[in-house]
């Protein structure tokens, strides 16, 4: 298919009332990433070179968002919503431009397969005109019928126009076609609007096309594929839907999953074979783990890489910019963010690291933070290969903790340290014998009065 040319257009105009939203309904998202993305990465892995997305409702945010997702995407706007085939024509200096294919999609059919775009525009590399997708629900009351004949589909017949015979019909339109560049805009132009709500249905060009004479067949996508979102209800069946798909293909890739219904994966998530995900693990966007990696039970993890053998949580968080190398650790009740925690280096428990380097093979106390921030600026802690902080230090940034150093436990650290050095960073105790006594005395005393 690479030799043919394709333009896909995604319709995306609706205001998706349903959503209760002030946003554009195809911006809500699935795994991180807005339902219309995915549509478009679908377009894409199927060999569509050019995108154009048709819009309304929202459209400087459809711009702004497109520029993110599908950087050259062309935005042409419906001022009225007028059909389905209303909608593909906004985009007609763009069909005009002469591809071999055009491809018809949704913006909020997040779990397209590329799959079932290819073998559309297949069918219309071997001749066809238009190509239906259909797909099989489990009930198909209420969708509209693909009515075939002689293996060529003749027409799409609504639910409510359908004959007793037709309604036993099983394979129902998805709504998703692929037309030949060469007859697109003919068809479409010839679509009129003597219906009952006057408007332009991209459906009709089935039977304009099969009165030409033109070949027109229909080719079969799985239901999950073309589910269509409304509401949130449904936005959140869609998420558990891609999920499911997601864990899979990570276990099939050589990934452990201990209780694989309670991992949840970002859009972009990359998981090396051998690493073990213990239950309750949430991934963000921007997530790499290499390989034999371990991350243990209610971790949080976003903008995150993870190096070979490293161990994470568990109830460790993990924010953007915090990179850990092979075998360092991250334990119990730890947040890392935007810091590097070198190879061997262990940050086990009750640990705040911010704006920072770990070297490798260091150790870091108990209940440590990085002090990054003065409430107007960031600022750097570096601490050196095998530096020993202990617990319950607070490292003042700006501040460089030299190789092999040790800090002493509770220690306030407002200046360098150097290499090979101890540093106290906390007052001397003092010790009043029996004032612990004399001041419950004093205090109940009070209490009394």
């Amino acid at each position: 298919m690479t030799a043919r040319s394709c333009l896909s257009i995604i319709l995306a105009a609706g205001e998706g009332t349903r959503m209760k939203s002030a946003s554009p309904k195809v911006l809500h998202k699935i795994a991180g990433l807005p339902m219309v993305a995915h549509v478009a990465n679908a377009a894409k892995a199927a060999g569509a070179g050019d995108l154009a997305l048709v819009v309304g409702f929202g459209a400087e945010q459809m711009r702004e968002a497109a520029a993110s997702f599908a950087p050259g995407t062309e935005t042409f706007v419906q001022e009225e919503r007028l059909g389905t085939a209303h909608a593909v024509l906004a985009a007609r200096k763009a069909i005009a431009r002469g591809y071999d294919d055009i491809l018809v999609l949704f913006g909020d059919t997040p779990l397209l397969e590329a799959d079932s775009l290819s073998a559309a525009r297949t069918k219309l590399g071997e001749g066809a005109a238009v190509v239906v997708i259909g797909f099989r629900p489990p009930d198909p009351s209420g969708y509209g019928r693909l009515i075939e004949k002689n293996g060529k589909l003749v027409a799409i017949r609504e639910d409510k126009d359908c004959s007793d015979e037709e309604r036993k019909i099983g394979f129902c339109n998805a709504g998703i076609m692929a037309i030949s560049g060469a007859h697109a805009l003919k068809l479409l132009d010839a679509v009129g609007n003597k219906n009952a709500k006057s408007e332009y249905y991209l459906t009709d060009i089935v039977e304009i096309a099969d009165a030409a004479g033109l070949a027109v067949v229909a080719t079969e996508a799985s239901f999950e594929s073309v589910l269509g979102i409304n509401n949130r209800a449904e936005l959140a069946e869609a998420e558990a839907i891609w999920q499911k798909r997601k864990r899979r293909e990570m276990m099939l890739s050589g990934v452990t999953m201990i209780a694989p219904e309670t991992v949840f994966f970002s859009h972009d998530t990359e998981i090396g074979a051998e690493t073990i995900i213990e239950p309750s693990v949430f991934f963000g966007p921007g997530v790499k783990v290499a390989s034999n990696a371990k991350i243990h039970a209610f971790s949080h993890i976003e903008g995150a890489l993870i190096g070979p053998s490293a161990d994470v949580g568990p109830f460790a968080r993990l924010r953007p910019g915090a990179d850990l190398r092979e075998k360092a650790k991250v334990g119990n009740f730890c947040e890392v963010k935007k810091a590097t925690i070198e190879a061997g280096a262990k940050v086990n428990h009750l640990t705040y690291i911010g704006d920072a380097r770990v070297g490798q093979g260091a150790n870091i106390g108990a209940g440590t933070i990085t002090c990054n921030y003065d409430g107007y600026s960031k600022f750097f802690t570096d601490i050196g290969p095998g530096a020993f902080i202990g617990s319950n230090s607070s490292l003042v940034a700006p501040i460089t903790i030299g190789e092999r150093a040790y800090v002493a436990s509770g220690s306030v650290i407002t200046e360098d340290v150097p290499a090979d050095a101890l540093a106290f960073g906390r007052a001397r105790q003092k010790t009043l014998p029996d004032k612990a006594r004399e001041l419950r005395e004093r205090r109940a005393n009070a209490a009394k009065k």
